[in-house]
């Protein structure tokens, strides 16, 4: 089979935030992409079946800004998932990531995420469907494992039959998943990183492109895994602690500008919160994103408070206010 030339992957950038239902709408990733310019931003999962008869609009619309972006596309029938990465790579998405790692039970009954760790000859039909129709990248976000799989054998078979259909890039979150007796939010936690094994498949494969995911919170451990992978995805801490991200740029891409200030953030998203505000969108669709901006800073406490108890029928004065208040402060956080 020929593939259609993908973009060389020494053109990414070794760092990225992972896609989270809820958390990594539009919203969010435009005010994360003010904060550093050159992290790759991923969207919330969205099925195959919602971009093929949703409102694409609502689904797939994003302000160029933040781009590079990447689209993840949950499903299991090759078909449909290929007509999906069609729709996204039209809209403009730089990558088309299949899902293969989330454990929801909602996700499960639908065939796709974690589930599909079983079953790494349908991945493997999925995304060689999905490559015949784009020119884009198309990656594969997997656990090692599920239940009682050994991760050895699950882990590396998956990565196996993918590369041999084409595909080059991987993400692993370094953790198992359970299917049955953990929620989500305890598969975020349970059982037990491993990273060593993630290290392992990058050292069996070393003309691959691997990222590591799961519970890196710091710039220091993103520097030490990037000593044996290629990229670091980082999930809630990017979520939870967003300035983390203003680091990365001259850390991690050389770029020789000094950091944004989290004063010059909130005052570059007061124009695209006053557009919201126009468009008849509530304030806190953006708000509710940057509550941790000053997470861990003298005033941090009060940021969240104002803002919480001020966003309702507010417009964009509200950041007008939160900018001017926390520059009377001259707050000084590492």
């Amino acid at each position: 089979m020929l593939f259609a030339a993908k973009k060389a992957m020494s053109e990414i950038g070794p760092i990225s935030v992972a896609p989270m239902m809820a958390w990594t709408d539009r919203h969010d990733r435009y005010f994360l992409r003010k904060i550093s310019k050159y992290t790759r931003l991923y969207t919330e999962m969205v099925t195959a079946d919602a971009i093929r008869f949703g409102p694409r609009e609502r689904l797939l619309g994003f302000d160029p800004s933040e781009q590079p972006i990447a689209l993840q596309i949950g499903g299991s029938d090759p078909g449909s998932l290929a007509e999906a990465a069609h729709i996204g790579a039209s809209w403009g998405y730089d990558e088309i990531n299949l899902n293969v790692g989330c454990p929801s039970d909602r996700v499960q009954s639908g065939k796709f995420g974690a589930v599909l760790m079983l079953e790494p000859e349908l991945v493997a039909r999925c995304v060689a469907a999905m490559m015949v129709r784009v020119t884009i990248d198309v990656t594969v976000k997997c656990r090692i494992g599920v239940d009682e799989q050994d991760p050895e054998h699950a882990l590396f078979d998956l990565v196996r039959q993918c590369k041999e259909v084409g595909v080059t890039r991987f993400i692993v979150h370094a953790r198992k998943a359970w299917l049955q007796g953990l929620s989500p939010k305890e598969n975020r936690e349970r059982p037990p990183l491993d990273y060593e094994i993630v290290y392992r498949l990058k050292a069996r494969y070393p003309e691959l492109n691997i990222v590591i995911n799961g519970g890196i919170e710091t710039l220091d451990e993103v520097a030490h895994h990037l000593q044996f992978v290629d990229g670091v995805m980082l999930g809630r801490a990017a979520y939870k602690t967003p300035y983390i991200l203003s680091g990365m740029d001259g850390r991690f891409y050389n770029d020789k500008a000094p950091p944004p200030t989290r004063e010059d953030i909130l005052e570059a998203i007061i124009p695209y919160a006053e557009n919201l505000v126009a468009q008849g969108a509530p304030l806190h669709v953006l708000t509710r994103h940057i509550l941790g901006l000053y997470q861990g800073c003298p005033g941090g406490k009060l940021f969240r408070r104002f803002l919480s108890e001020n966003v309702r029928d507010a417009g964009s004065e509200v950041l007008v206010e939160a900018l001017e208040m926390m520059r009377a402060r001259t707050v000084i956080c590492a």
